[in-house]
């Protein structure tokens, strides 16, 4: 009896390692200390000393239920990058600047090709984001995991100084908001999506002319990574008073966590195109609206409030950045909540 029998095969630990290598690479900065394989990873702070208050801001997150898309796709190039932008996303929420990465792979088995495109997509959302892949675990666990499966988590630290968080604090009456459209269903509500669509490879295989794609590559596109559109708004000399990313929860929970007291978001759903998936989805599961507006990011994927003479170079700094947005609504004085007309 050895490791190996008992399940755990540490050689394809060691191959994994080799084959991930180059992509991790790819992400580093100079900040970044020390070669890949130690026990820990090391960022260096010193180019952060000519902030007043440097302000660490960091986030957690996973890939969820899109999980098993993957899985029956045969398809894990991707969700290395939902991963990151659900970290990462967060942090520029709070006007920080992402610095760096790690992930955790727990598989029933460890097939190192495998972890390998896991990885390439992780080291794709470090790109899109500017945060170096400092580390990470690949942890093979049989009889947790079945052995063609996995989950993939990640935890990513940003860098802000103090006085330019963004903490909805500065949201007045009258400030607009403005939406930045998603690339689709994202990373969220995919447990009710596979209620609604049989996942199958067939069903998953079938072309829809209002997607004008497939079902199963329309479900898995990654989530959009918005480090360097919020970037771009900032150095357009923009204050960003508030910044909500549209994750799980939708409009309904998400809006609200950016508002001050005595402050209601007043979104128009007609401000903006709804994705062809949430309509499809909303017919084929017969779903309510507001359940829809409660669950999905439902086409925008982040808000932002700015002052209202800000608008015009807040809208040109997004389509600067590649990103297209939205003038979806405006604050008014009221309960603090979010009213869609």
């Amino acid at each position: 009896m050895d490791y190996k029998t008992a399940g755990v095969d540490i050689e394809a630990g060691y191959k994994s390692v080799e084959l991930m290598k180059k992509y991790v690479k790819e992400t580093m900065r100079p900040e970044v200390l020390g070669g890949i394989g130690g026990f820990s990873g090391a960022f260096s702070l010193a180019q952060m000393k000519d902030m007043e208050k440097p302000t660490l801001v960091s986030g957690t997150d996973g890939v969820g239920t899109k999980l098993k898309l993957a899985f029956l796709m045969d398809k894990h190039d991707t969700v290395g990058v939902d991963c990151v932008a659900m970290c990462v996303n967060d942090i520029a929420c709070a006007g920080g600047e992402p610095l760096f990465f790690l992930d955790y792979i727990a598989c029933g088995k460890n097939y190192p090709e495998k972890i390998a495109t896991i990885v390439k997509g992780v080291s794709d959302g470090c790109l899109q984001s500017g945060a170096a892949l400092i580390g990470g675990e690949t942890a093979e666990m049989p009889g947790f995991y079945p052995e063609d499966e996995y989950d993939l988590a990640g935890f990513a630290v940003g860098i802000v100084d103090e006085a330019k968080l963004i903490t909805g604090a500065q949201i007045k009456p009258q400030d607009t908001l403005i939406g930045i459209a998603s690339s689709g269903v994202h990373s969220n509500g995919f447990s009710l999506v596979r209620k609604v669509f049989e996942m199958t490879k067939e069903n998953l295989n079938t072309y829809y002319e209002e997607l004008g794609a497939t079902l199963g590559e329309t479900l898995i596109t990654p989530t959009k990574i918005y480090v360097k559109a919020l970037r771009a708004v900032k150095e357009a000399g923009v204050t960003i008073k508030g910044c909500s990313h549209i994750t799980g929860g939708g409009f309904y929970e998400n809006i609200p966590r950016m508002l001050p007291d005595g402050i209601q978001a007043r979104i128009r759903k007609d401000s903006y195109p709804v994705l062809p998936i949430f309509e499809l989805l909303q017919k084929a599961g017969n779903l309510e609206e507001k359940m829809m507006y409660n669950t999905y990011n439902m086409g925008i994927g982040m808000v932002l409030a700015v002052n209202s003479d800000d608008v015009d170079q807040t809208l040109e700094a997004v389509k600067a950045a590649g990103e297209t947005p939205y003038v979806i609504g405006e604050t008014a004085a009221g309960e603090k909540g979010v009213t869609l007309c």
